[in-house]
C-alpha cells in the first residue's frame, strides 16, 4: 500500500502527501513529504465524506464519487476505494487537479483488491 501512495505523490504535480483512510476517521497508511498530520487530515475528511454521502443519499444522488476542497494554500482530493476506505491526496497551490483525479482513481482501483 505504501508503494502505491508513494508513487501517487510522485506522479501528481503539486502533491505532497497521500493516505488511505477509513470512513471511521482512522489513518490506515500514509506517505508525506511535509510535517502536516495525516491523521488529522484523514479524520476531518472522513467526516466530510460521511456528511456528503448522507446528504446525497437523502436527495437520491447516489454515492459520493469524489470530493475536492480547495483552500488558500492546501487542497485535498478524496477518492473512495470502496464503502469503507478512501484515498486522500494533499495538494499545494500549483497542483494539477486533472492528474490528481486520474492517478487517484487508478490508485483506488489498485488498492481495492488489498482492502
Amino acid at each position: 500500500m505504501l508503494t502505491v501512495l508513494t508513487q501517487l505523490v510522485a506522479d501528481v504535480d503539486g502533491a505532497w502527501a497521500a493516505a488511505i483512510g477509513g470512513l471511521d476517521g482512522l489513518l490506515v497508511e500514509g506517505h508525506g513529504v511535509s510535517g502536516v498530520s495525516l491523521d488529522l487530515l484523514v479524520a476531518e475528511h472522513a467526516g466530510l465524506m460521511r456528511a456528503v454521502s448522507d446528504a446525497y443519499s437523502m436527495v437520491g444522488g447516489g454515492a459520493a464519487r469524489e470530493l475536492y476542497i480547495r483552500g488558500e494554500s492546501l487542497s485535498v482530493f478524496v477518492q473512495p476505494i470502496n464503502a469503507e476506505f478512501f484515498v486522500l491526496l494533499a495538494l499545494d497551490g500549483r497542483a494539477n487537479l486533472g492528474q490528481a483525479r486520474l492517478y487517484a482513481r487508478a490508485a483506488a482501483a489498485q488498492l481495492a483488491g488489498e482492502l
